[in-house]
């Protein structure tokens, strides 16, 4: 999905012109998720791009894309870009470390104090 968003049309609202355009995004990412995966893929991951317009947007995480929607249009923006593209995501093993086994014994050994 590559779309810019205008905030300011005339006779809209330009809180319920912000408000929908969240609401597609969202849409658009559901709509996603319930997609297949593709053998060997663990979830759907999202590439985002956003900025004022498409050739001055940014790399950002998925996460942080609502929150800068806001921002743009706390800060009176006219419009934005927003692209969002669904890349497969294929989980890792987390490593072990030896903080987290001196944690996990010790747990143990005050679970086991207290019995």
């Amino acid at each position: 999905m590559k779309k810019l968003f205008q905030l300011n049309v005339e006779g809209r609202n330009r809180d319920r012109l912000l408000d929908a355009s969240k609401h597609e995004v969202r849409k658009y990412v559901a709509r996603q998720r319930r997609a297949a995966l593709p053998d060997g893929v663990d979830y759907w991951d999202f590439a985002c791009r956003f900025g004022p317009t498409e050739t001055e947007a940014t790399d950002v995480h998925f996460s942080t894309l609502i929150g800068l929607m806001d921002e743009a249009g706390k800060a009176g923006a006219d419009a934005f870009f927003v692209s969002i593209l669904g890349t497969r995501g294929v989980r890792m093993a987390k490593p072990q470390d030896a903080s987290a086994d001196s944690r996990s014994a010790q747990a143990n050994r005050v679970l086991h104090s207290q019995l």
